[in-house]
């Protein structure tokens, strides 16, 4: 005790003990921790109740990871495609470059044109990275390209160190560390993606190997980031809950014991159990700068974190977009669906087609009144997106009032009213279709057809 040292930590203003050191625990047989992962069970989530303190960085910042774990779960993207989702990436980032990163793969001849192509748009951000295989080879087409950091596979759970590579925990750690110091040798920084983190022995194994990742670091005079991989998405955000699955323990351990600062630390969240973007969310509070997103949460198996909610996420938790352009998430919503031929489902959040739509008549009655009882924000502002009113045999006469004022852009003396002749006649025809047996909601193109014919008869105008 009396020999570790006293310190000032400059972001609380305490003054704080010198943790201990934590050396590698290397075991004869993998611990799986059976007594939170049976498989022939469902994952058990336990509590111990040691809370550690919020830790929110000074700056926070989203990386995209798009063109690569997002493209490995669908048909690859063109060499356009990219260049244009790229620019789409660098207009949402904004002025400040709050979409910090994108990676890339340089696997095919298809994917070094996109990055060649990206890179000359000369933008600062995103910066264009790379994920390559870890071999001195790709390290050096790395450095041949231009790109200054590249992402290195370090599984670090016995799940995959001895059923995968058939290692032994110390060997893992002494190949992990000779493939980064063969990286940093070619001077290009290294991004070590922490595979299945949240299955791991956290202060037998990856505080550990973090520890000598910070030695490297101070001998090669260039950063080295840590990338909390939740890859089966088991991660969990309750304080008080037990690593391996405790988000804030996590991160917490990363930077009070293995010594790494919080704008090396980057969140990649998968949402096997719905917890990606809390999860991502609890990563930035306890201390990680960046979280790791893809568009839409394209991913392998329930997909990633999704970079749209992460952009409402930072600017609920700062109070501010920084710049950010949100309106480029609906032109993006627009591309993949026109262009690319994905389909988004419509209840996504801020991208769906039905996510600031209702169809109840209550609601629209609501809405009628003020806009602000059932719609989230102001949509149209930040996603150019108004709030509307889906017309099915449950929305009255106060959802066609207002569906109709939505869609003709009508306002103060021109609003029509609920209860208006034309808002009574255009309800008659709607209910008569769904008594003579309809059970699907009314298009647009219906409606405007309805409403046209009810305007002759009544010799008006919209």
């Amino acid at each position: 005790m009396e020999n570790r040292k006293v310190f000032l930590n400059e972001h609380t203003n305490l003054l704080e003990l010198e943790e201990h050191m934590y050396p590698l625990v290397d075991v004869d047989t993998p611990n799986v921790f059976r007594n939170l992962f049976r498989y022939d069970e469902i994952p058990k989530i336990a509590f111990n109740d040691r809370i550690v303190p919020h830790h929110m960085p000074d700056e926070i910042w989203i990386t995209d990871t798009t063109f690569r774990d997002g493209q490995q779960s669908r048909a690859p993207y063109t060499s356009e495609q990219i260049v244009t989702i790229y620019d789409y990436l660098h207009r949402l980032g904004g002025p400040n470059g709050k979409i910090r990163q994108s990676e890339f793969f340089l696997y095919s001849k298809k994917d070094r044109d996109a990055v060649y192509r990206c890179l000359e748009k000369g933008y600062e951000f995103p910066e264009v990275t790379s994920w390559i295989r870890a071999s001195r080879k790709d390290f050096k087409l790395v450095k041949e390209i231009g790109l200054k950091e590249t992402g290195i596979l370090v599984s670090c759970s016995d799940y995959h160190i001895f059923y995968k590579l058939k290692m032994t925990r110390r060997q893992a750690m002494e190949h992990y560390l000779s493939v980064v110091r063969e990286c940093m040798e070619t001077g290009v920084r290294p991004r070590c993606h922490l595979e299945d983190i949240t299955r791991s022995d956290i202060y037998g194994f990856v505080i550990p190997f973090c520890v000598e990742l910070m030695k490297l670091m101070e001998e090669y005079k260039m950063p080295v980031k840590i990338r909390v991989c939740d890859t089966m998405g088991y991660g969990v955000n309750y304080p008080g809950a037990v690593i391996p699955r405790s988000i804030p323990g996590i991160i917490y351990g990363l930077m009070v014991h293995a010594g790494v600062p919080s704008e090396l630390i980057e969140f990649h969240g998968h949402n096997d159990f719905y917890k990606a973007v809390n999860n991502s969310s609890t990563a930035w509070l306890y201390g990680a700068s960046g979280v790791n997103c893809s568009l839409f949460g394209i991913g392998e198996r329930t997909g990633n974190t999704p970079l749209e909610a992460m952009v409402f996420e930072y600017a609920q938790l700062r109070g501010t977009l920084d710049g950010m352009d949100t309106t480029v998430i609906t032109e993006l919503a627009e591309y993949y669906e026109k262009e690319i031929g994905y389909k988004i489902p419509p209840r996504t959040p801020f991208v769906g087609k039905n996510f600031n739509v209702t169809r109840a008549g209550i609601h629209a009655d609501g809405m009628l009144k003020n806009e602000e009882i059932y719609n989230i924000f102001d949509t149209d502002k930040f996603l150019n997106r108004p709030a509307l009113v889906s017309i099915s045999n449950t929305s009255g006469a106060a959802g066609i009032a207002y569906w109709i004022n939505a869609y003709y852009k009508l306002s103060g003396d021109r609003e029509v009213d609920k209860n208006s002749e034309l808002v009574k006649r255009v309800k008659a025809v709607v209910d008569k279709e769904y008594e003579d047996g309809r059970v699907t909601v009314l298009t647009d193109e219906e409606l405007i057809a309805k409403i046209d014919s009810v305007c002759k008869e009544l010799h008006m105008t919209l």
